[in-house]
């Protein structure tokens, strides 16, 4: 599957522990990532800098759904039952 243009769920419902240039501490869940720009694409996307954990995950309609709201839906969910 290939990342949904203008989603970004991804970047905001998980919880991220590792840091996160211009978020040293990670990222609460829930919490839009810093480096997510205004259509919702990452900023370090390709770069050394972009954490593993980003870099490691890949984009599967059994997490994205079919929308962003249902991507935001089941990430959500995942990360509450995962903690």
């Amino acid at each position: 599957m290939i990342c949904r243009l203008n989603c970004g769920a991804c970047c905001i419902a998980p919880s991220i522990s590792s840091a996160i240039p211009g978020m040293p501490d990670g990222k609460a869940a829930g919490e839009r990532c810093i480096q997510l720009d205004e259509s919702n694409l990452c900023l370090l996307f390709g770069k050394a800098e972009r954490p593993k954990v980003c870099a490691d995950f890949g984009a599967e309609e059994w997490v994205c759904g079919t929308t962003r709201e249902e991507a935001l839906l089941i990430l959500t969910d995942l990360e509450n039952n995962t903690h």
